[in-house]
């Protein structure tokens, strides 16, 4: 059915727009006053709506496990308590000859080529052979010439 020029709409207070049901309106709003009724009951984040919070909802269900502190979520336990090492500190991995500490046992296992000396990161350009992938990386910017650090007091790079 057409509407009439008659018919009523609802202005809104803050902007120039208008709606045509009272509901529209109030959900509306809610961009303007930042009210978000509308709350998890998992990790108690809140919404303005409810569509968005139904959305939301889906994470839950397909990362189960939530961070008790910053609300991060895991699809796998045990990458939730690997994520909680990062706030607590906890460096259960340790090395054996050094009794270095770690929080992930990836962490412990790239360490331990600084013992065994071990150098299997061969540089193209020149033969240097590295430890880790990323000391690669850090001298290759020698042969590319890239400087991507700069003093800020004189501004020359290395």
């Amino acid at each position: 059915m057409p509407r009439k020029r008659n018919d009523c709409w609802y202005p809104c207070n803050f902007c120039q727009r208008k709606f045509k049901w009272k509901s529209q309106l109030s959900r509306h709003n809610r961009k303007h006053t930042g009210e978000k009724p509308f709350s998890c009951d998992i990790c108690h984040k809140s919404f303005s709506q409810k569509v968005t919070l139904d959305k939301h909802k889906i994470i839950h269900k397909e990362c189960p496990y939530s961070c008790i502190i910053c609300k991060k979520t895991f699809k796998r336990k045990d990458s939730l308590e690997t994520h909680t090492r990062t706030h607590n500190g906890e460096k259960p991995f340790s090395c054996d000859i050094c009794h270095k500490s770690f929080s992930q046992k990836v962490g412990l296992q790239s360490h331990k080529v600084v013992h065994t000396g071990e150098r299997k990161y061969p540089c193209l350009m020149c033969q240097k052979i590295f430890l880790r992938k990323h000391d690669l990386a850090n001298h290759a910017k020698v042969h590319s010439g890239e400087k991507p650090f700069s003093c800020d007091i004189c501004q020359k790079s290395w």
